[in-house]
């Protein structure tokens, strides 16, 4: 499922207008998006947790020439997911 089709699924099961479901998600990803950036958790209780983490510098390897380069440390989000979600994808 794309965003595209994540917007006329919200659209269609709420009533709501396309513009509106747009508006919505949109809203909900910055939302999140700000959170993370800010270093907060979302936790959408049955759903999971979005979190940002830390990732230390370190040396790779140029899988091309072999060369040694240095990776710089960086964020990352990560999702955990909840229970109720866990146990509706394993039924």
């Amino acid at each position: 499922m794309n965003k595209t089709e994540l917007i006329d699924a919200v659209a269609s099961e709420t009533g709501l207008g396309k513009s509106d479901a747009t508006k919505a998600i949109e809203s909900v990803v910055e939302n999140i998006t700000r959170a993370l950036r800010q270093g907060d958790k979302v936790t959408l209780v049955g759903f999971g947790t979005f979190a940002a983490t830390a990732r230390a510098a370190r040396q790779g390897r140029n899988p091309r020439t072999g060369e040694s380069i240095k990776i710089e440390a960086s964020k990352s989000a990560k999702f955990s997911a909840g229970k109720e979600l866990k146990t509706a994808l394993n039924r």
